[in-house]
């Protein structure tokens, strides 16, 4: 059986490709350095998967920023706004594209919006798509990086996106119908493979839609691309890749396609195996996803391999394919960097490295006397033992932790007042002005901050002295919001390396990692907590440091959480019992934080919920169980807060129009929204709901360097005037400043109050 996979990590076990780009970012790199790091990593990570024992290598699948960002610069889809090209573009604007900036002429443009891609945490630039759109081929690039494969001595397997998500996941203006612009598409794509057909075998192309519900005039458009994108490029074999779920219900879509292989994911979706390989033309291989490549725990070879003897029984060994069930880009790279990891723990997981290991293992443990090679038996045997081990631990279950699940009451979802009521007692406490100007919580990680965290982990600095800087630190950000004039106060998490992260650390349950970082966006890394227990609170996790901030201004301070859906949604999660389980143990132990906070005199608390959206099942059949106990969950853990105490949330890139009812339902006072980069398109959805209680929507892109003006963000902020009342509507930016630098915040947030005062007048 041949072995593959379909992407890997980017950004190297060192982060170096995070490092580099910051740097270019910066000015201390040039271009030319910058394509040498990606080159490196490029063939080391090629290295890597082929010492593991793969037969194809990905080529494609590695982005300086972001691979939605390249499939639209490869076909020449740049908003008109940043200029037309007719063939590759220079590093300066392609980093435009995702990040915003001035061009040539000195005129600030705006970046591309950024969403989740599909349920990960990962964000890809969208697309945009014109009128009459056409397309114009640049394949330079890629053409490159398959010859560098190929040199190398690599056989290299092509991973696009395929055409038809390409299109649903960009976006076009009011009216244009992006299905109309499908043939010219094709025709750049058919020019496109048959290039490529003379460079390599095989070009795999990802359409991971097919797990979602599909319009029928684009489920109806499969067949006839396939056809003609096959044929375009013979004779190199072609790969239709799906992942992240079942395609059963959209199995006639590619039913007896002339495809070479067709990918599906069977970790996340082993019921559909059966059907799929029924549906496939006779010249078609199966590719087996089942080594999970969203999560970092071992595969149940056991398990895994029963699967195999299924397919094989269906379609016979020779046409079958073993991969990973999606692109390793969501995994850390390597264990074998884990020397800290506790051991028992340690020998439940598996990172990017070791899942294309266990990719060669179950080809060679369902290859004709396999299980005899004494190699594949001590592995198999290995894993057994793994498994054993975790079933079997004391530690993923904690009596005290279920019995408080067992005694939760109705009551314990709901505020002890209603919304208007509420209101009118917060503002009696808070004494706000019209219009209230905020920030999301975070403040710049700067290098101090960073360096002083690292010497206290190291224990180069002493707690007593970290302590001491740390108040330094919260006495400078409070002054500087002091001086903004800003109305809410938040004490800028110098304490916090990461909103999810820092919590795991204080939550039993939790493990972490030294350098199981992942890719979030562009250079932007997070390294996920592994939640392999039950979860509890040990103590308040909080509080000392949101009192020391509020002893230093008389103006409101926010205490800043993270919510139960985010930290699970954020972390490796256990794969041992329902997501549903650990989700409401989180609540509880953010429930007694509120509690906490509140008992310690703060009178705003934020609960931010931006993986609540992102988080959703694929198919909307599913959506309304899972809202539902997602709201719960985070009902549970607000409801404790008393009436004058005013309960924020916020949520971030993601598609949240069509889930405005749910948010309603969280009876969150306040929300605040990305909105800036749609230039407040999700108000609309908002305003047609007629959503009760309190919103900020975003007024500028706190991912992008560029400062917008008093003018532009008075704009916004007018237009959201027209649809949110105005003694219910707040301001403040898109989301946390942390990735910025001080001079950036402070002129972005004159800006942003000054805004917000015209707007009062």
């Amino acid at each position: 059986m041949v072995t593959h996979s379909l992407g890997f990590p980017r950004m190297g076990l060192g982060r170096e490709l995070k490092t580099a780009l910051e740097a270019f970012f910066n000015g201390r790199l040039d271009g030319p350095g910058l394509e040498t790091t990606a080159a490196a990593l490029r063939l080391r990570h090629w290295t890597l998967q082929r010492d593991a024992g793969l037969d194809l290598v990905p080529v494609g699948d590695f982005s300086l920023y972001d691979h939605l960002l390249d499939a639209a610069l490869l076909f020449g889809v740049v908003p008109e706004r940043h200029g037309t090209t007719d063939g590759p573009v220079d590093l300066a604007a392609y980093f435009r594209l995702a990040r915003g900036g001035r061009d040539a002429r000195g005129a600030e443009v705006t970046a591309l919006e950024m969403t989740k891609w599909f349920d990960t945490n990962y964000h890809y630039l969208v697309p945009e798509f014109a009128a009459g759109q056409t397309f114009r081929l640049a394949p330079e690039r890629l053409l490159g990086q398959v010859r560098e494969a190929v040199t190398a001595g690599f056989a290299p397997k092509v991973v696009l996106p395929g055409p038809l998500t390409f299109l649903t996941l960009g976006k076009a203006p009011d009216g244009v119908d992006r299905l109309t612009l499908l043939p010219g598409l094709l025709d750049a794509y058919a020019a496109l493979l048959a290039l490529l057909a003379r460079e390599c075998t095989w070009i795999e192309l990802d359409e991971p839609i097919l797990v979602q519900d599909l319009p029928r005039d684009v489920a109806q458009a499969f067949p006839d691309t396939y056809r003609k994108l096959v044929a375009a490029a013979a004779p190199a074999k072609v790969m239709l890749a799906t992942y992240f779920g079942s395609i059963a219900h959209n199995l006639d879509c590619v039913a007896g396609l002339p495809l070479a292989a067709l990918h599906v994911d069977l970790a996340r979706a082993p019921e559909q195996l059966a059907l799929v390989a029924k549906a496939l033309a006779p010249e078609t291989a199966l590719s087996l996803g089942l080594v999970d490549g969203r999560n970092i725990w071992r595969v149940d070879a056991a398990a895994a391999l029963a699967r195999i003897d299924l397919a094989a029984r269906h379609l016979g060994p020779d046409r079958l394919l073993l991969a990973p069930s999606c692109s390793l880009l969501h995994c850390p790279i390597d264990l074998a960097a884990e020397t800290d990891l506790d051991p028992e723990l340690r020998s439940w997981m598996a990172f990017a490295a070791q899942k294309c290991r266990e990719v060669r293992l179950l080809a060679d443990a369902a290859a004709p006397g396999g299980p005899d090679r004494p190699d594949v038996a001590e592995a198999l045997a290995a894993n057994r033992r793994a498994w054993e081990s975790r079933r079997q631990s004391p530690r993923t279950q904690v009596a005290a932790v279920r019995a408080r699940l067992s005694a939760i009451t109705p009551a314990m979802f709901n505020r002890a007042r209603p919304y208007p009521e509420r209101a009118r007692r917060q503002q009696a406490v808070l004494n706000l002005p019209p219009i209230p100007t905020t920030t999301i919580g975070s403040f710049p990680q700067t290098p101090e901050i960073r360096s002083a965290r690292r010497r206290f982990k190291s224990g180069a600095l002493s707690p007593d002295a970290y302590d001491a800087f740390l108040k330094t630190t919260l006495a400078d950000a409070i002054a500087r919001q002091e001086a903004l004039g800003l109305d809410v106060l938040v004490h800028g998490e110098p304490e916090r390396n990461d909103m999810v992260e820092y919590f795991g650390e204080r939550l039993d349950g939790f493990c972490f990692t030294q350098n199981g970082w992942v890719q979030s966006y562009g250079s932007r890394c997070v390294k996920p907590p592994v939640l392999y227990g039950d979860v509890s609170r040990p103590g308040p996790m909080t509080v000392d440091m949101a009192v020391s901030a509020a002893s230093l201004t008389e103006k409101p301070m926010k205490g800043m959480l993270t919510g139960p859906a985010t930290i699970l949604g954020w972390s490796f999660v256990r794969d041992d019992q329902p997501r549903e389980v650990s989700r409401r143990q989180i609540a509880l132990a953010i429930r007694d934080e509120v509690a906490d906070l509140e008992a310690a005199g703060l009178r705003v608390i934020q609960i931010d919920e931006p993986a609540l959206r992102e988080g959703l099942p694929l198919r909307r059949k599913d959506w309304d169980l899972a809202l539902a106990l997602a709201v719960d969950d985070f009902r549970l853990a607000t409801a404790v807060a008393k009436p004058e105490t005013q309960i924020h949330t916020h949520m971030c890139y993601a598609e949240f129009n069509d889930i405005v009812p749910a948010i309603a339902a969280m009876d969150a006072d306040v929300i605040s929204i990305e909105a800036s980069r749609s230039r407040m398109e999700l108000l609309t959805a908002f305003a047609d709901f007629a959503y009760p209680n309190e919103i900020g929507p975003g007024l500028y892109d706190i991912h992008s360097p560029r400062i917008p003006s008093v003018e532009e963000m008075e704009t916004l902020l007018l237009r959201a005037a027209v649809v949110i009342p105005a003694e219910r509507l707040w301001a403040n930016p898109d989301c946390g400043l942390k990735t910025r630098t001080w001079p950036e915040v402070t002129a972005a947030l004159t800006n942003m109050v000054e805004a917000a005062r015209r707007v009062r007048r």
